[in-house]
């Protein structure tokens, strides 16, 4: 006997916003199998409002209520039986926050839940993730956001530690990160991977997805340092418009790939690790993961 069921998730980033929609099919005797039906992604930047101003603007409130609209009606389009829509960064540090979700909820019915740098890590740890891990390995994974960047230790195949930095793309594009901050989660890195040897890292966010997919690498294979080094370089060569027209990047993406990239570079250098691998995961897959996983119990 088959079952299938469609489930969504909502990802409310400092960057942009996305819904996926994933159908997971169920087979008695088997795993299910999770697959991505659809995933559309608006640009809002909400980042760009809060890390300066403090507040979501009226401009990006609009869009925000327009696009949930928008997400509501592509959920019921799919016959999507439950959805989780989560907040980061940008609307954990709205003073305006609280108020805009509760406005969406009113106007657009749907309900978002605005969760801390942890809860966001646990969340994306609940995806494949333990698929590529092997028990005999050091990994650190890295999660690079617009607002934030998440780090977790994984040794033998359990957490070690896990530590949420205030050091994102949108926040260092804005210059908005403190030199003490940057140090502070260089400190963290080089500490906490200490004594682990042949460490390896697992990157994921919209950036280093991209950069993956212009290298030609196939699924699973992992960049080294020297070719993110080398990427780093390139990217860095050209100004904003010849990453667009050149390197065929978004213009939202064209911007904030640059910041990443350093993120992702200094992260392997800190940890003195050679290879960094790039899962297909994300918050979104995570949150599916964990609806399905709460409607097990």
């Amino acid at each position: 006997m088959i079952i299938q069921k469609n489930y969504a998730a909502i990802d409310i980033g400092s960057n942009a916003v996305r819904l996926l929609v994933s159908t997971i099919t169920e087979k008695e005797g088997q795993d299910p199998t999770f697959r991505k039906t659809s995933l559309v992604r608006v640009p809002i930047r909400l980042g760009a409002d809060v890390f300066l101003k403090k507040n979501i603007s009226e401009r990006n409130i609009s869009r925000m209520l327009d696009t949930m609209s928008a997400f509501d009606l592509l959920m019921k389009s799919h016959g999507v039986e439950k959805y989780k829509a989560c907040a980061t960064s940008a609307m954990r540090e709205a003073e305006n926050g609280e108020k805009v979700t509760q406005m969406i909820r009113e106007k657009s019915g749907v309900d978002i839940e605005i969760i801390d740098g942890n809860h966001e890590a646990a969340i994306i740890a609940a995806t494949d993730l333990h698929a590529l891990i092997q028990n005999d390995c050091n990994y650190l994974y890295v999660d690079v956001g617009g607002g934030s960047t998440e780090y977790t230790l994984y040794s033998n195949g359990k957490t070690v530690a896990s530590k949420s930095f205030k050091v994102g793309t949108v926040r260092l594009l804005n210059d908005l990160v403190k030199n003490s901050t940057w140090k502070e989660m260089q400190s963290w890195v080089k500490e906490t991977t200490k004594g682990f040897n042949d460490i390896d890292l697992i990157g994921s966010g919209g950036n280093i997805n991209n950069i993956f997919k212009t290298s030609g690498k196939k699924e699973g294979k992992p960049l080294s340092l020297a070719y993110l080094k080398k990427y780093d370089e390139l990217i860095n060569s050209y100004t904003y418009e010849e990453r667009i027209t050149e390197l065929d990047l978004k213009s939202d993406r064209a911007d904030v790939i640059i910041p990443a990239s350093k993120i992702y570079v200094n992260s392997m250098r800190w940890a003195k690790a050679n290879q960094i691998y790039v899962p297909k995961i994300g918050l979104s897959d995570g949150i599916i993961k964990s609806l399905y996983n709460e409607n097990q119990n």
